[in-house]
């Protein structure tokens, strides 16, 4: 039984993606705000530990990215681990999925489009915020193919810029003009709960296969092109991050990136033009990272409409333009009012903590698929969920509590709902 309360001739989307542009959503997503911005934090939780975090939650991203293509081959429809808990687990766990799927990278959108504002106005940041969720809002509206295209100049234009930044700050170590200060002997010195911490930390700044995973209903040939795209994407991202950690760490030290109010820029001696260019950099991150989050977030609201989670409405699909047209508008009001009431900071960890929940239900729902469905052993997704569930509870504890909270909340509502309709006769 589906569980749908849409008609079974319910419009699809239209299948637009090839496996070249799933990567390049997917890259927009993960090559963003965070490369430019999650070094401070996890450098303050760990000091120059960030590199084992970094490592830490690269293979959990791994683990996830893997056990999410094994599902996504199976599951080719929109919704990710929504409709992937609700087909092998069961409607509860679907439904905690996407709820926490919703919420985790709503915050995840406003905290973006707050440091999206911080580096191209700061005095005006959350005017910013606000005008740049309305434009990306509206390429999305134009349809999947609209954010392919912004997703590949993205792509292209922050990674050539990466690229030179990283041949500047090599040179300049190889010549002595910038000596290393990094000292192996500290890696341990914050202890393992402050590794771990900045493990969940990083881990936000490359969660964005997710997006991947949940546009599976616009991915042409999506049980052969979702797992590639998935797997090619992450690898590409986990070979930046790493990158641009490892220089952050051994140029500026520790401290003095814990501290920095612009990591990349402090990395060529934040002097013009530098500053200039890595701040339009990051700027255009954002942009790419904001237009995958939207995207995957009104895929998942549309899931959830249709098999009666979230109200019918977000279900309708633009006749002319294949979009889910009500889900784009209501998520994108939904992170204006999150832009203009809190900021990056507390909406960070409670990001983190939902979407690692998230994917260890997918781990359970990829644990459930009969054999022949299967080409992942077993372990690898009692590995994810450890360590999925270990990085969620060291997060700073705001996060976590309000995480449980918003959890909670979810499951008494649809409780109560599924009770009424039980009594109309």
């Amino acid at each position: 039984m589906s569980g749908r309360n849409e008609p079974e001739n319910t419009p699809a989307l239209r299948r637009h993606l090839g496996t070249g542009s799933a990567i390049v959503v997917g890259l927009a997503a993960m090559i963003g705000a965070g490369v430019f911005y999650v070094w401070v934090p996890a450098a303050a939780a760990a000091g120059s530990g960030v590199l084992i975090g970094l490592v830490l939650a690269g293979l959990i991203a791994s683990l996830n990215a893997l056990s999410s293509a094994q599902l996504a081959m199976s599951h080719p429809v929109s919704g990710g681990a929504y409709a992937f808990g609700r087909a092998t687990l069961g409607p509860w766990w679907g439904f905690s999925a996407g709820w926490l799927f919703l919420a985790g990278k709503t915050a995840s959108a406003g905290a973006i489009a707050l440091i999206l504002g911080g580096y191209l106005w700061p005095e005006q940041a959350r005017l910013v915020a606000v005008l740049a969720l309305l434009v990306l809002g509206a390429v999305n509206l134009a349809g999947i193919r609209s954010t392919a295209r912004l997703s590949a100049v993205v792509v292209f234009l922050v990674l050539g810029g990466l690229a030179v930044l990283v041949l500047v700050v090599g040179a300049g170590l190889v010549g002595g003009s910038r000596p290393a200060v990094f000292d192996p002997g500290t890696l341990l010195d914050a202890g393992w709960s402050g590794i771990l911490q900045s493990a969940g930390l990083l881990f936000f700044a490359f969660a964005g296969y997710a997006r991947m995973a949940t546009l599976g209903e616009e991915v042409r040939d999506p049980r052969r092109s979702l797992p590639r795209a998935i797997v090619i994407a992450l690898g590409l991202a986990l070979l930046v991050y790493g990158v641009i950690g490892w220089l952050c760490i051994i140029v500026l030290g520790p401290a003095a990136l814990a501290t920095s109010a612009s990591p990349l820029a402090d990395l060529v001696g934040g002097a013009e033009p530098w500053s200039s260019i890595i701040r339009m950099l990051a700027a255009l991150a954002c942009l790419g990272s904001l237009a995958g989050i939207l995207a995957g977030l009104s895929r998942t609201g549309l899931a959830m409409a249709r098999e009666g989670d979230l109200p019918g409405a977000l279900s309708r699909i633009s006749p002319t333009r294949q979009t889910p047209v009500a889900a784009e508008v209501s998520v994108g009001l939904v992170a204006i009012l999150g832009v203009l009431v809190l900021d990056p900071a507390q909406l960070v960890g409670f990001s983190a903590c939902a979407v690692l929940v998230y994917y260890a239900i997918a781990h359970l729902a990829a644990l459930r698929q009969p054999r022949e469905e299967r080409w992942l052993p077993r372990l690898l997704q009692w590995l994810g969920i450890t360590g999925c569930l270990l990085l969620a509870v060291t997060l700073p504890w705001p996060g976590v509590l309000a995480a449980v909270a918003w959890l909670a909340l979810g499951l008494l509502g649809r409780a109560l709902r599924l009770a009424r309709a039980a009594r109309r006769p």
